[in-house]
This record gives structure tokens, sequence and C-alpha cells, in this order.
């Protein structure tokens, strides 16, 4: 068997060695911080749990497909030694992740230009009818993404995935050209559709025409959270990893890497193959072991923040609304440019007491795109007024939303760089839009560096959990067929242990 050093404990990674550790090589995941998750944290204020990073998990299919692999590979004999007749068999991918889905009643509440709107837009709103010939065409694409979320676009199963999508948006290769094309669609709506590609960090003119349709799909196959909040995720995969053997690392950040050998301040750690989920900026510079030249655009970072209110908020609020800017243009400009905007696009999730979270008080999110600037926050920062005003006055929440916290904490585009992304950006550098999507850069792996794997939310921006989940599972599934001929050739030779340690430290 070979050994793999996967850097990074966020949702990339920890897919990655689930994947690995299943198909019985000796994994060892490091980790800089002291909890898993990457960006999904699980913070406390007040005595009450709050979730952060993504606030909704889509395409359960794609999670469904890891188990699938999962309790494939573990069926292949490698991963550990089969259950006798007399033993207890070991419980399968999906009975040791147990994650619980809690399916929500819409998409979200959006708001623009003082109309507001749930998604699936309901019978009787202004922009029904045009929804209803949207969704006819985009919503039954469910299986087709999944497929591809989960599927190489070089792979033969792909191609009809692809062939139905190439049909369907013909020559308007951008979200923003075919959504233009729509004119039949009301402006409002277009908008709102348009919005959904800030999930990849960058405005609907630099994204896939893919992205259009992701909407019409969340609306009729289901958004949904985990009983216990999104960072439930993390636990499930940590989980999988754990009982696979992966030796899990955490506390220690990785200061340079080079071929067949990652170190860290502790040690280093031989490899036979190494699978980074980290920022691909911040990987660089630990390839060259200097600082490497900042990215030309980033996309965007985001100020979280997350309080626990002294009372329930009116009933008819939103679980999850989302306000969006009078003019969208030039949200998507400034964060291009990495000014602060006038008017951002504002992402409110409430919870409850006693709901998704086990809290006895209720919680609420209010998560507001921002320019990857690296800069702190706080209540008192003029944007952050602003847009908390504009929130509560567009939500029609009476007073000011601040008054209504008991206590507070702040995740801002300076937490997000010292976390290993440059400028606090979420999804890395802006891509050219033919380099995103399926067809994405950083690839994979390269000829230059086969050993090398790279899995994360930099590597597949926008898609939130899924793209990342699947990402992984595509890299991954790639590098174990390269290891699997390496080992049938007789070049690859794992240690005689299962647990590997470094070398000096």
């Amino acid at each position: 068997m070979s050994r793999v050093v996967v850097i990074g404990g966020g949702i990339g990674g920890l897919t990655s060695a689930a994947l690995l550790g299943h198909a019985g090589h000796h994994v060892t995941l490091l980790e800089a911080a002291d909890q898993l998750g990457g960006k999904s944290r699980r913070i406390e204020a007040a005595g009450q749990r709050m979730d952060t990073g993504p606030s909704l998990f889509t395409f359960p299919g794609v999670w469904e497909e890891l188990l699938r692999r999962l309790d494939r590979l573990r069926a292949a004999g490698t991963a550990r030694p089969q259950a006798s007749a007399l033993e207890t068999p070991a419980p399968g991918a999906g009975e040791t992740a147990a994650l619980e889905l809690e399916r929500l009643e819409e998409v979200g509440t959006y708001y623009y230009r003082g109309t507001r709107c749930e998604l699936p837009v309901p019978p009787g709103h202004p922009w029904h009818a045009a929804w209803a010939r949207f969704e006819a065409d985009h919503g039954v694409l469910g299986p087709d993404i999944t497929r591809l979320l989960t599927t190489d676009v070089l792979d033969r199963a792909a191609h009809p995935a692809l062939g139905r999508l190439g049909r369907l948006y013909g020559r308007r290769l951008t979200t923003r050209s075919y959504l233009d094309s729509l004119t039949w669609m009301p402006e409002g709506l277009r908008e709102v559709i348009a919005i959904h590609t800030l999930n990849a960090g960058v405005g609907p003119a630099r994204t896939p025409a893919l992205y259009a349709s992701m909407p019409a799909v969340m609306a009729r196959d289901g958004v949904w959270v985990p009983r216990g909040g999104v960072y439930e995720l993390v636990e499930a995969l940590q989980r999988l990893v754990v009982g696979s053997g992966v030796e899990i690392r955490t506390g220690e950040p990785v200061i340079s890497v080079a071929r067949s050998l990652v170190r860290t301040a502790r040690g280093t750690y031989p490899a036979d193959a190494v699978v980074s989920g980290l920022d691909a900026h911040q990987l660089d510079g630990l390839l060259a072991g200097r600082a490497p030249r900042s990215p030309r655009r980033l996309s965007c970072s985001a100020i979280g923040i997350y309080a626990v209110l002294d009372a329930e908020l009116p009933g008819g609020t939103p679980r999850h609304g989302v306000v969006l800017p009078d003019r969208p243009a030039d949200l998507y400009a400034d964060l291009e440019a990495g000014a602060e905007p006038e008017q951002t696009m504002a992402f409110a999730n409430y919870y409850p007491a006693h709901g998704v979270y086990p809290n006895s008080a209720a919680t609420f999110a209010l998560l507001l795109t921002a320019p990857a600037n690296g800069k702190s926050y706080t209540l008192e920062d003029p944007f952050v007024v602003r847009e908390l005003e504009r929130s509560a006055r567009v939500l029609g929440l009476p007073g000011p939303l601040a008054d209504r916290f008991r206590s507070t904490e702040i995740l801002d585009p300076a937490h997000f760089a010292e976390h290993g992304s440059e400028g606090g950006a979420l999804y890395g550098a802006v891509r050219p839009t033919w380099r995103s999507g399926p067809l994405h850069t950083p690839a994979h792996t390269s000829p230059l560096r086969p050993w090398l794997w790279r899995v994360g939310a930099s590597v597949h921006p926008g898609g939130g959990l899924p793209a990342v989940l699947g990402g992984a599972m595509v890299s991954t599934d790639k590098l174990l067929q390269r290891l699997h001929r390496g080992r049938a050739a007789g070049r690859v030779r794992g240690p005689r242990s299962r647990r590997q340690e470094p070398v000096s430290g």
C-alpha cells in the first residue's frame, strides 16, 4: 500500500482522506488549525452553538454517491480484514456517517427593489408564469448536474449530461449571456437567478451558463440542513476518516512540500503521493519555498456576523433570506475591483430556539458579500452599519438589528486571509470563464508533479458543498487509479506499519 499525506482538513481534504483510507492506503492528514472543517467551523457564543461557512446542503445525491464509493472500496477487501462468520460485520459508510438531513420548505426568500419572492416562486406572484417556464427546462437537470459533480469531464459517463446541457445553452456560454437571452423573463427574476453565481465568488459574466440552472434544480430537488447544523457534515466525514484508519494530526501546519516529502515544524512525512486541500495560491508558496505572487484578481470574501438574540424575531421572518443590491452590476464590478460596494448581497439565516440547533435561544447569521481586501471589521464599521440597517429594513424587522444581539462573533476577510487565502478570498483567484466549472484551473494534477493532487474550494469553486465533495471524489478516484497502476507495476511500496510517524521532529 502507498503512503499518502493529505494537507488540510477541510471538506475536500477529509473526503479524499476517507476514500484513500477505505482503499487501504496509509494516510496521514495534517491540519494547521486545532479544528477540522476549513471554512466550515463550529463556534459558541453565550452558550449557544452556531456553524460558520456554508449554510445549506444541496444536491444530496453527491453525498449518497460518496457513501456508495466508500462501501465499494471497503467491500473490495483492501481497507480492513473482512469479518468472519462469528463477528459482527463493520457498519456501512452510511451508518458510520449517520447524517440526518432536514429538507427546507423553500430555497430561500429573495428581496429585490421592493419585490419579495420565494423560490420556487408561488402561484399568484407576478413572476410565477416565467418561473414555471424556466423550471420546466432546468429543474429536471438534477441527475445530470450530480453526474457532472462526481464524474471527470473526460469520462464517457459524463458525455450524455454534457450533451443535454450543451443543447440547452447553445452558444451562450456564460450565466449572464444565457439569462439575458431569455427576453421573456422579468428583469427581477433574472437578477435573483444570477446572484447565485456569487457562490463561486464572481459575477454572472464570469461563470459558465450551468450556474443559471442551479436555482431551478434546488427548488425542485430541495435544499437541506443537517440536523444539528452544517458542521455535522464535518463530524460525519471525520468519523469516516477515523474509521478507515487515517492518522489525523491537528495543530500542525505544513511549511514546505517537495516530491516524496512534506515538512512541518514537528518533522517530515515521506509520501508516495500528496493531496492538498489548501488554497491554490498558498500551496504554490509551499512548493516554491517563498511567498508567491499575488493573483491579479480574487474571488469575493465575506463578513459573517453570528449573533445570539435576546428574543425570537417576529413571526413570518424567513429562515433564509437573500437581500439583493438595487444595482447588482455595480456590486459585481466593485468586487472585481476590490472595492467596498455601496450595497452588497446579504444572506440572512435565522434559527429559532430548539430547531435545527439544540439551542435554548434563537440565533441569527448575517453574511455580507465583501471584497477580498484582508480587512478586519466590527459592528461599528460604516459598511457593516449600513448593511445591518438595510437588511433590517428590507426584512421588515422593527428597530435596529444590532439592538437584538446578546452576543456576537464576526468572521471577516482578515480571518479568512489568516487561514490561508490571499486577501480572504473564499474561492481563490478568479479564472477565465472557460477555465472554471468542469474545465477548471488549477487541474487535479499535472505532468510536472504527478505525485501532487489538488482538492478544495479553490479547485472547484461554486456549487457549495457538493462541488467540493464531488471534486474531491473525482480527483481522488484518478489518484487511486494511478496508485493501483504503480502498485501493479511494482513501483510503489508502502511502509510496514499502518501508523505513519514523522521521520524527525
